[in-house]
């Protein structure tokens, strides 16, 4: 049956509709702003701010999905002016902002609307990076000024994503509104993990949607070696269900019924027996050893091209690949290529044909939040890696993760919690912490000090461990110009005073071996400083870093180390032949067990050789003993700031 016409009214009538939706919304719908607002010169409530969020209101739409987005900002001293240049990041492959306006408020309520340049630019440099921001500068912003803005955000992410509500921003909050229209077709459970701010009633729903209103929101603050954000932020999550968990529902039953669902589709995946015993035959020896076979099987599959570590694609560039999707481990070894998840995942398929015990583990990685069984978000449990037994020994093993040596877990896989998905129970498992001598910066310098208090040499740096894996992938899509840059400006934030340095070797970046090496020509001005008759050499060459580290009073949050890691300093100035050393710096040694600092100084045969330990043996340090941290590096900042005395040899020839 055709589609009845439409009338010539109701013709008008849709493109008048289409027409007015098209308009940017008028200044009659700003908010009433009041005199109490135009007057505020303070906040009693966040008395030391630059500025505040008079008010923000965030409307959710999960079946666009997309987002109204409305900030209203109050200046209240001269550094708070900064806060006229305005930020909003975006993914551009996946997202995108439109409909912004925005605006400025005199205290006199004079209005200057924005009607400037918008501009696009990446937030992180690099070539796979896509995360892009909108920015604006709002105009003629004063102390005593309110700004405000408003845009669309949407998501074209074509399947339905879990949403969250940011309740703690940078800056203190008087007034804020939540909103989220559910999408319908699946189920959803809400949560919010660190808790609600003080006197905010819990979300309710009401005709259809979820909201939430809360006052007096704290400002969030980062410090220096913080726990992840999301750990510490009031939010609220929503997480979306494809199948009916009973309302109510314990952990202890969820995560049974998820596991038991998560073996079953694992087990599918591996169900090529025979594929991959013909697959081994060609990767180990029938003498090799199990752990030789283990080795030999992990290099092999490290060797497959990792689609989750490449960099993201234009549509252009995939239609091109003509990429096949895999339905089990035999795909994935026929096509050479898949996820980090599914080579994962084959690499367990190859052990057990090479008849290896080894088991499957479903891991949440610790960079942006902690894992909670109590919230019962699979979601979280974000990545997978395989425990092989031999001999009674568990090897944990991620092939799957680009550049990880064998034994390596990236460090955000390790120290966390697991689930190993079995028919008929929920068994968890912890990954093992590594020690701080897995992942080393050895620094050995051989330089010479010239008569004008210039060090000039060479300098050999060997990441090792994490050390040299995050570096690795820090750096996997950048060219070799940018990859020499990034290791200069390494050394540069590690020398206390400006210096000159030079890449000189090419270091394996495309490499899962342990060590990263890297050499370097060397030159660093005024190092020797004059003092009357004397010259004063300090001998913490490389401690720029840590002078840097808690050095406040206070602090809010715990401190959080990624990993244990160790500096080394091996580091010998040959001295000039006009000079002599009369001096040296006393060895120390501070041992706080968890951390530790060693440096001595020694002078022979016209040179003077440093030795520097520091080793940091924790991730997670209470926040009651920031104290004690505070003091150890201190400890640490003066033994770099020792200083050898050299004096002028005299000339005792008569004229």
């Amino acid at each position: 049956m055709p589609a009845p016409r439409r009338t010539s009214l109701q013709g008008l009538l849709f493109a008048l509709a289409l027409f007015i939706a098209s308009l940017p919304l008028r200044a009659a719908d700003w908010l009433p702003i009041s005199t109490e607002e135009l007057q505020m010169s303070s906040a009693p409530k966040a008395p030391a701010a630059s500025a505040i969020y008079l008010y923000r209101q965030v409307d959710r739409d999960d079946n666009g999905p997309s987002e109204m987005n409305y900030e209203r900002i109050k200046i209240l001293t001269d550094e708070g002016r900064k806060f006229a240049n305005i930020e909003i990041p975006y993914f551009k492959n996946t997202e995108s902002i439109r409909g912004i306006q925005a605006r400025t408020i005199q205290p006199d309520g004079r209005i200057v609307n924005f009607d400037s340049t918008i501009f696009d630019k990446p937030i992180v440099q690099g070539t796979g990076v896509k995360l892009m921001a909108k920015t604006f500068t709002l105009p003629d912003v004063q102390v005593g000024s309110i700004i405000e803005y408003r845009y669309h955000h949407e998501l074209r992410v074509g399947y339905v994503s879990d949403s969250h509500w940011s309740l703690s921003q940078d800056l203190f909050t008087q007034y804020a509104k939540f909103s989220l229209d559910p999408y319908r077709g699946f189920l959803m459970r809400y949560s919010w993990p660190q808790g609600l701010p003080p006197s905010t009633a819990p979300p309710k729903e009401s005709q259809g949607r979820i909201r939430l209103e809360t006052r007096d929101v704290p400002a969030f603050v980062s410090e220096q070696y913080m726990p992840p954000e999301n750990s510490l932020k009031y939010r609220v999550d929503f997480l979306y269900y494809d199948e009916d968990y009973s309302a109510g529902q314990s952990p202890e039953v969820f995560w049974q019924k998820y596991a038991k669902r998560k073996y079953f589709a694992i087990e599918r995946f591996l169900d090529q027996r025979r594929a991959m015993t013909s697959a081994v035959a060609h990767i180990v020896e029938p003498g090799d050893s199990p752990e030789t076979k283990l080795r030999k099987i992990y290099a092999r599959t490290q060797q497959l091209r990792n689609l989750s570590f490449e960099r993201a694609k234009t549509q252009q560039e995939a239609d091109r690949d003509k990429l096949k999707d895999a339905k089990d481990v035999e795909d994935v070894w026929n096509h050479g290529y898949g996820s980090g998840d599914e080579i994962t995942w084959l690499f367990l398929g190859l052990l057990r044909a090479a008849g290896i015990d080894a088991y499957p583990a479903l891991v949440s990685t610790r960079d942006t939040h902690f894992f909670d069984v109590r919230l019962m978000n699979p979601a979280d449990l974000n990545t997978n890696l395989v425990v092989a037994i031999i001999d009674g020994k568990e090897w944990y093993l991620d092939p799957g993760s680009q550049f990880a040596s064998f034994g390596m877990l990236p460090w955000a896989e390790t120290g966390v919690i697991g689930l190993r998905p079995e028919k008929n129970a929920v068994t968890w498992i912890h990954t093992p912490a590594q020690g701080p001598t897995d992942s080393r910066v050895e620094r050995k310098a051989v330089l010479q000090l010239t008569p004008f208090g210039t060090l000039d040499g060479k300098v050999t740096v060997t990441y090792t461990g994490q050390e040299a894996l995050w570096r690795r992938l820090e750096e996997r899509h950048e060219d070799e110009a940018d990859r020499k840059q990034f290791l200069e400006d390494q050394i540069k934030a590690d020398i206390p005073s400006g210096a000159v340095v030079e890449l000189t070797n090419s270091p394996e970046w495309e490499s899962s071996a342990s060590a990263l090496v890297a050499e370097f020509d060397l030159k660093v001005q005024g190092w020797a400083a004059g003092a009357g008759q004397r010259s004063l050499l300090a001998v913490g060459l490389f401690g720029a870093q840590v002078r840097q580290s808690f050095q406040h009073a206070t602090r809010l949050h715990p401190i959080y180390f990624k990993f244990p890691h160790q500096e080394a300093d091996d580091v010998t100035i040959a001295l000039t032949p006009n000079w002599t050393m009369t001096s040296v710096p006393q060895n120390r040694s501070s041992d706080f067990g968890a951390f530790k600092y060693v440096s001595s100084t020694e002078a022979a045969n016209g040179s003077l050789h440093l030795n520097r330990e520091l080793t940091l043996n924790g991730m997670m340090v209470d926040i009651k003993f920031y104290p004690t941290v505070q003091h150890f590096f201190e400890l640490v900042r003066a033994g770099d700031r020792d200083q050898a005395v050299l004096t002028p040899i005299k000339n005792n020839a008569t004229h």
